[in-house]
């Protein structure tokens, strides 16, 4: 457990959660409450194919399957720009169920302690942030 980084967040409390005024349980529960996103900087090929809708990818012509597939062999696409994501937008227009699903690979659920790179935190890491001097 990174003390130093969990005493920060509790202190700073840049999210305005209230950490001060919760018990060491509480604020524990807190970090751990599945409420953010955590963008991936890359994504593994193979989750971006098991995220392509079967319907939409059916009715994509021979050679636009034969790109896809291609990237999809990529081990880690970039998510943010690039060639990738142009094809992507090519192949499967705005508001599909392909980009929505792709949309959520690159950005899932998270706590607050996951998107912080905390793990779970339970209240004895709590607790020994707060008492934690520089």
């Amino acid at each position: 457990m990174d003390i130093p980084a969990l005493k920060a967040e509790l202190t700073t409390d840049p999210l305005t959660r209230g950490y001060a005024g919760m018990s060491d349980e509480a604020a524990a529960a807190d970090l751990n409450t599945v409420y953010r996103t955590k963008t991936r900087d890359t994504v593994p090929g193979s989750e971006i194919f098991n995220a392509t809708d079967d319907g939409e990818f059916g009715a994509l012509t021979d050679v636009q399957k034969s790109q896809w597939i291609n990237l999809c062999g990529v081990d880690a696409i970039d998510t943010s720009s690039g060639v990738a994501k142009s094809l992507e937008a090519a192949l499967f227009g705005g508001g599909t169920a392909t980009r929505v699903n792709l949309a959520a690979v690159r950005s899932p659920a998270a706590s607050r302690a996951v998107e912080l790179g905390l793990g779970t935190v339970v209240a004895s890491h709590v607790e020994q942030a707060r008492a934690y001097h520089v």
